[in-house]
């Protein structure tokens, strides 16, 4: 469809500039063809706007000759040839409105000159302007579809990106939680059968909500505890948690299994080290405009190097830069006896928006 037929109010500019057109016309008939005032204005006004009707049909043949990719000659003919049939079809349709459908009061008078030349002169620069003009606009609208085609192009990278992180994200989850279970079957089969059915209750839901592109604040915490708990089957009294998480982020948007990793790696390679154990510590809170996530463990300064992959960090680190950008961080700090994981979003409407984006 025509790009000025698709919305109202390009028409009704378009016809606006023609109308202007029409006005300038009237003028040069007044001045130049000495043309009565009442009969320049009732002549040239429809002819204008006439002339502009017929030049929409020049938008189809510029899109069939795009420049760059025409030959100059072949161009230039069939411009000249489309320009002439209609420079004399509206010469025909002016001579028919000046002859016949203007009122009889309104004669051109015997002083009148040249408007035939005018008229000439008139069209061809109207069509040129018309021609140059759907150029223009075709040039606009190939520049808006190629920046639209980026912009798909970039969110489809994006979608295929959070894809291949999940994706990674749920063999790491099943690897570690095996190893947990292989290590109690040997000692306490009793502790062993409860975290299987812990095990089964953890991954169903987190299978269900992992499907999802984001989830409150609130639901990822309850895995994280669901996680722990299954955990403490193993760590006992050694295992200890603390949640603090403030209410004005509880139903703040998050990727799925976003707190999981975390938890995870300050079990794994803080508490396990640990003879006497220790405690995981969550907080989340608003700061200003973000919400801030902590995640705290206790570590031993004689662990012996870990023997993971590091993808539970990594991942977390990639789907923040991937959703949020420069607008969230992960900052890590580990000193001898404690590592911090701190990570700030953006609250509320900006987090919930950057997460429907990959939709």
């Amino acid at each position: 469809m025509h790009p000025i037929l698709k919305r109202r109010s390009r028409l009704v500019l378009y016809l606006a500039v023609w109308l202007v057109f029409g006005l300038l016309l009237t003028v040069v008939f007044i001045f130049g063809g000495r043309a009565p005032p009442l009969w320049s204005l009732y002549f040239a006004v429809p002819m204008a706007l006439l002339l502009g009707m017929q030049s929409l049909s020049y938008w189809y043949l510029a899109q069939s000759l795009p420049p760059g990719e025409t030959p100059i000659v072949r161009m230039a003919v069939m411009w000249v040839a489309v320009g002439l049939a209609s420079l004399v079809c509206w010469l025909a349709i002016g001579y028919v409105w000046a002859q016949y459908l203007l009122p009889d009061d309104m004669d051109l008078g015997d002083d009148a000159a040249g408007i035939l030349g005018l008229m000439i002169f008139a069209g061809a620069i109207g069509i040129s302007l018309a021609v140059l003009g759907h150029y223009l606009a075709g040039a606009f609208e190939r520049s808006r579809n190629a920046e639209r085609r980026a912009l798909e192009l970039q969110v489809l990278a994006r979608e295929a990106e959070l894809k291949s992180l999940r994706a990674q994200l749920d063999p790491h989850f099943l690897f570690n939680s095996l190893n947990s279970v292989a290590a109690l079957i040997g000692n306490d089969t009793a502790a062993a059968r409860q975290m299987c059915f812990l095990m089964a209750q953890f991954f169903r839901k987190s299978l269900t909500l992992g499907r999802e592109q984001s989830i409150p604040l609130a639901e990822e915490v309850g895995l994280a505890q669901t996680f722990l708990a299954i955990e403490r089957v193993r760590f006992g009294e050694r295992l200890r948690t603390r949640f603090d998480i403030a209410e004005d982020v509880r139903e703040v948007s998050v990727p799925p299994l976003f707190l999981q990793p975390l938890v995870e790696n300050a079990v794994h390679h803080g508490v396990a080290h640990l003879l006497e154990g220790g405690e995981v510590c969550v907080t989340a809170r608003r700061r200003e405009g973000f919400v801030e996530l902590v995640v705290e463990n206790p570590c031993d300064p004689d662990r012996p190097p870990s023997r993971g992959t590091g993808v539970g960090l990594v991942n977390v680190r990639s789907r923040v830069e991937t959703l949020c950008g420069h607008r969230a961080s992960v900052d890590v700090a580990a000193t001898e006896e404690k590592f911090r994981v701190s990570i700030l979003l953006p609250y509320s409407g900006a987090t919930a928006a950057a997460l429907r984006a990959t939709a």
